[in-house]
């Protein structure tokens, strides 16, 4: 199949790759050549489809592969199945050609029925002594399920204690009365008291707390919606090479994620999207594929990331899965020098630049965007006050699209209520496996045992201590522990 296509492996660095492709497919069919295209997924079926197509190809589909046989006119015909590479036949002018040779190689998945991750709690999620929030009574704990007897009807009920030892006990079918309890310090929360103005006086303070807020954030997005943004294109055949190069099966909640994504991006109305899912879900993916819509119309993209590491894993990986394309990625961060921090934004501001990833760098004054349609932000939550201030003055000039595992309460009350659209991926990757945790007091013996079977499976070790001053010796006591180990801190 090399000899026979001469442009295999599509890059967008080859600036019309996709006609060439059909151009030599072209060139075989009118030498009476019958090409098979065969497909992973039916998906990729139709991306191939709709790649020659754009180009003025036709493709049949079939059903099976005994149906590519004697008989079939001089064409291209496409089938779903799983080859990695193909053949050519000359004598009988046939060829095979699949995805893989096209696109690059793809890593299957098999997928499973997954189960549906449920949006809800139960009260089989509590556990004794855990802190609860009633919604009339305030701060309580959690002391387990009693099964009691009233008017001759047994029912279970969930018992609560406030202070002075007061109880309450909850129906199950109140469930929706209680709420967790989360806090950002380690202090002991204080109970309240049953009937008492604590309670009360708290609940008012946020109201009118939230109301202040609201009327804020409410006058920021009636704006956007008076605001006439830009519509972007759907990418045509271009974009769907770039889609075929993902090298995973997208699982449905992502695949659904990008159609959203898709749609805001092709309205005038500007795009604020929140993507929700767990890490590794596939939320990068979905960011990738709206920066290459953008930088398809010719517009620049900003990813924003609040600490210099993940700046630096973005700009890797945005670079791999854009490397057969001529698209321009580059970074600002505390790693960058002053003077290449200067080159960088002299380029950003001619539009040299597609594609710029950076820290809070990114929000300042010497940043400059030729033409930005596109704002992602990864892990909005992580940024402060200042920082959020300015990220509102981008939302009223783009494109916005933020990323999170765990968005903060006002952000995700603000998507369930409609302020702003949300994109949950609740369906893990097939192959992803589940994280094993393990409680137990400090024990030399068993932390030498974990580390030598993670080092006998071939992988690494990362030991996270709570004070810088001890790193040292923490350090010298494992290379005791496990002297076949490699420490280093």
């Amino acid at each position: 199949p090399k000899a026979f296509f001469s442009s295999l492996n599509l890059g967008l660095h080859k600036q019309h790759s996709g006609e060439s492709l059909c151009q030599e497919l072209q060139v075989h069919i009118d030498q009476g050549f019958s090409i098979l295209l065969t497909a992973s997924s039916a998906s990729q079926v139709e991306r191939l489809k709709h790649l020659t197509e754009a180009y003025g190809l036709r493709v049949k589909t079939l059903s099976k592969l005994s149906d590519f046989s004697e008989g079939l006119k001089p064409g291209i015909y496409g089938l779903q199945g799983v080859l990695e590479e193909g053949f050519v036949h000359p004598s009988s002018a046939k060829a095979l050609v699949t995805d893989q040779e096209i696109f690059g190689k793809r890593q299957r998945r098999v997928r499973s029925k997954a189960k549906t991750v449920e949006l809800f709690s139960s009260f089989e999620e509590l556990e004794r002594g855990d802190y609860v929030v009633h919604e009339e009574h305030g701060l309580g704990r959690y002391e387990g399920l009693q099964s009691l007897d009233f008017g001759g009807r047994r029912q279970d009920y969930l018992l609560l204690y406030f202070q002075d030892e007061d109880k309450l006990y909850v129906p199950v079918y109140r469930l929706n009365q209680l709420s967790r309890y989360s806090s950002l310090t380690s202090h002991e929360p204080v109970l309240d008291k049953m009937g008492g103005t604590r309670w009360l006086k708290t609940k008012v303070k946020i109201k009118t707390q939230l109301k202040s807020m609201a009327g804020e954030l409410l006058k920021l997005y009636a704006e956007r919606q008076s605001l006439e943004g830009y519509a972007f294109s759907s990418g045509g055949a271009l974009y769907e090479e770039f889609e075929a190069k993902f090298p995973f099966e997208e699982t449905p909640d992502q695949l659904k994620a990008i159609r959203e994504v898709e749609k805001d991006m092709s309205e005038t109305r500007p795009m604020d999207r929140l993507i929700c899912g767990d890490v590794g879900f596939g939320k990068t993916e979905v960011a990738m594929r709206a920066a290459f819509r953008a930088v398809l119309d010719g517009k620049q993209v900003a990813v924003l990331v609040p600490t210099t590491v993940l700046a630096l894993q973005h700009e890797r990986s945005f670079k791999e899965r854009f490397k057969d394309f001529a698209v321009k990625i580059s970074s600002i961060s505390r790693f960058v020098s002053l003077k290449e921090q200067k080159h960088r934004l002299e380029e950003l501001a001619k539009g040299h630049v597609d594609i710029m990833i950076g820290t809070t760098a990114l929000l300042g004054k010497k940043v400059i965007f030729k033409d930005l349609g596109l704002l992602i932000v990864d892990e909005e939550q992580h940024f402060g006050v200042a920082q959020k201030e300015k990220i509102k003055q981008f939302k009223k000039q783009c494109d916005v699209l933020a990323l999170s595992a765990t968005p903060i309460p006002r952000t995700l009350n603000m998507s369930l209520s409609g302020i702003r659209q949300i994109s949950i991926i609740s369906t893990p990757p097939v192959d992803r496996q589940a994280i094993q945790t393990f409680v137990a007091p400090y024990n030399e013996a068993l932390i030498k045992e974990a580390i030598e079977r993670e080092l006998l499976r071939g992988g690494q070790v990362y030991f996270i201590h709570n004070r810088v001053q001890s790193l040292k010796s923490l350090e010298d006591r494992l290379k005791t522990l496990v002297p076949q180990a490699t420490v280093r801190s």
